[in-house]
């Protein structure tokens, strides 16, 4: 039996984690440790048993050293960060904040309860990182590997650069235990509606705008959570201390590539469905059009990378991972998820409509 802190445990990916160990791992025990801000949601954790949610901010080192030790952890899983490159631009103060100081509180934390102490204890740090670290790659580009060079582009990714490097710092310095992944593009159930896919999925439901940034022909590589946290579970267990794995979804896709298939996708479920239609009347689909009527484009963002693509032969020959669903299957997936949890998303645009 393990004892696990997840931190950020409560927004999208963390809490998709937490859902995926609890069912693979019935024996283990985890604790959340989420701020709540915008982006996390204790909704996303009913239902599981083994889970206690302490409300709390990473860069509190004391509450930190106080779990690790009252509870005894021994797996840290560090999802918390901020991640909206959007927001980044505009704020990005509080990225340094979280994604920066906040790792670093943790890092000193696990420091002081794991080697200080002297227990001897057999622990984990494994550190959730993005592919954008890397930077922008050209349409012929070899893909991100593990050893391509850093090169951040915008305030958030420039942020998890520098908590990636404090983890590495920390293995080589002071022995600490740590694993590190760099992920592609995620989707799936629980992802705020800021994000590209469950912001047009509502939009097509609601029959608003889908803006396009440029000419929709950036490119990213697409990653199902789930899968996702399947490969974080093959680190955890196998992976080789110190070491970075990139985790990928192997599906390389323009965003207009992508968003045509959510259009097509919620055009074709309204079909099979006949009920979507009284649900969402002001969808086109409900209306006998295509959801791709709603495409606009827009000025790009600023700093706006190119093309995002990860070369995941490391952890495939190393570990056995290997993504189980193509993009078509995975939003399928998502789609169902997001029409069958109406209320969750609903309570979400509430919230926000009203702090607006």
């Amino acid at each position: 039996m393990a004892e696990l802190l997840v931190t950020g445990g409560a927004g999208f990916i963390g809490a998709n984690f937490v859902h995926y160990w609890r069912k693979h791992h019935p024996q283990d025990s985890v604790t959340v440790l989420d701020s709540l801000t915008y982006a996390g949601n204790p909704a996303n954790l009913d239902g599981l048993d083994q889970v206690d949610l302490v409300v709390g901010d990473i860069c509190d080192t004391e509450l930190v050293t106080r779990l690790l030790t009252e509870r005894t952890i021994s797996t840290v899983v560090h999802f918390a960060a901020e991640s909206h490159v959007d927001r980044s631009i505009t704020g990005p103060d509080a990225f340094v904040t979280t994604n920066i100081i906040g790792t670093h509180s943790l890092l000193k934390a696990a420091k002081k309860v794991w080697l200080d102490s002297g227990s001897g204890q057999p622990h984990r740090f494994h550190h959730v990182s993005t592919d954008e670290v890397y930077g922008s790659l050209g349409p012929h580009d070899p893909a991100f590997s593990e050893t391509t060079p850093y090169a951040p582009n915008s305030p958030y990714s420039a942020s998890k650069a520098g908590s990636d490097h404090l983890v590495r710092a920390y293995h080589h310095t002071y022995g600490l235990e740590t694993t590190t992944s760099n992920c592609s593009n995620n989707y799936g159930p629980f992802q705020f509606p800021e994000k590209l896919i469950p912001l047009f999925l509502l939009n097509c439901l609601h029959g608003r705008a889908l803006p396009i940034y440029g000419d929709g022909m950036n490119v990213r590589d697409w990653l199902h959570v789930e899968d996702h946290c399947f490969g974080i579970e093959k680190i955890i267990l196998n992976g080789r201390i110190g070491e970075t794995y990139n985790v990928g979804g192997g599906q390389e896709l323009p965003n207009l590539t992508v968003i045509e298939q959510i259009c097509a996708t919620v055009d074709a479920a309204f079909v099979s469905d006949p009920s979507l239609a009284a649900r969402f009347p002001d969808a086109p689909a409900a209306q006998g059009k295509t959801s791709d009527t709603l495409k606009t484009f827009v000025t790009d963002r600023q700093g706006h990378d190119r093309r995002y693509a990860i070369d995941e032969t490391k952890i495939r020959g190393e570990l056995g991972y290997a993504p189980r669903r193509t993009f078509a299957e995975g939003f399928a997936e998502t789609l169902a998820w997001y029409l069958g949890h109406e209320g969750w998303w609903r309570a979400i645009l509430d919230r926000n409509a009203k702090a607006a």
